[in-house]
């Protein structure tokens, strides 16, 4: 008389709830990446599509607050629906405190790619020292260029124009470094900021930018998938005033970054990048 079958557990890790969690999260972080790429994307060329025009027809004083407006607004959209699809968590806030505030030089760490956006998402009127390609990119070259955005690759038209910038009531956003971070906490500071300070006579408000990912760093591609949700979170650091000796406010500029990021909050996970 043949045995009745012997019932046995599966051991297919496959059907283990862990493992399905597991795929569950990373297919919604390959959904968020795209979605949150794509529409971007969508934003940014449509309103290039309308700049174009808006550039050539609108006289200057009233295409650079238009074109501030409008950035303004896609980045807090932007950011929003990141925050809405549970990607990423915004804390952002302490930026308001310098709303009206008068002219001054922000200058921010430079951890990511959207470093720029989470400080233009929060200011209404401040112009931007960018790298120069930005001008011919498809995406943002028109937008940029109606909002008065400053082009980095002539040194000195890069001065004149910022300090014109700030002698007329804008903010003026420059990251020290010049480039994403690729050494931890933080690059060589160059003296632009000190240079453009003195000349305006303008103090500088350093702002710290914290995440505990190193999505969108220097080096990192556009298509690889980060854990979700990323936290980003800006605080407001010491201002300083502006000196005629830029070299050494260069210098402890780039000291007093150091310090204070590496007893960041976040200063184990900036590490990383």
């Amino acid at each position: 008389m043949p045995f009745p079958p012997v019932e046995t557990r599966s051991t297919d890790v496959r059907s283990s709830p862990g493992f399905v969690r597991r795929w569950r999260q990373r297919a919604y972080e390959y959904g968020a990446l795209w979605f949150g790429l794509g529409l971007l994307g969508i934003m940014t060329l449509t309103w290039s599509l309308l700049a174009i025009p808006l550039y050539y027809v609108l006289p200057t004083q009233w295409a650079t607050p238009l074109g501030r407006w409008a950035s303004k607004t896609t980045c807090r959209i932007y950011l929003g629906a990141l925050g809405l699809i549970g990607a990423c968590r915004f804390e952002l806030h302490t930026l308001d405190a310098l709303r009206g505030e008068p002219p001054l030089v922000i200058a921010p760490n430079h951890p990511g790619l959207l470093d720029a956006l989470l400080v233009l998402s929060r200011l209404p009127n401040i112009a931007c020292i960018m790298k120069a390609d930005i001008v011919y990119n498809v995406f943002l070259g028109a937008g940029a260029r109606l909002a008065g955005y400053i082009r980095n690759d002539a040194p000195r038209s890069m001065i004149k124009q910022a300090v014109t910038e700030l002698k007329s009531g804008s903010h003026l956003l420059l990251f020290p470094e010049g480039t994403r971070t690729t050494r931890w906490p933080i690059n060589a500071c160059t003296p632009a900021a000190a240079l453009i300070a003195s000349r305006a006579q303008v103090p500088i408000q350093t702002i710290f930018i914290e995440t505990d990912s190193a999505y969108l760093s220097k080096g990192w591609p556009l298509w690889r998938r980060p854990t979700m949700p990323i936290t980003y979170r800006i605080r407001l650091g010491r201002r300083f005033a502006p000196t005629q000796q830029a070299s050494e406010l260069t210098a402890e500029l780039e000291r007093y970054f150091i310090d204070e990021l590496r007893n960041s909050w976040l200063g184990a996970s900036n590490h990383r990048i």
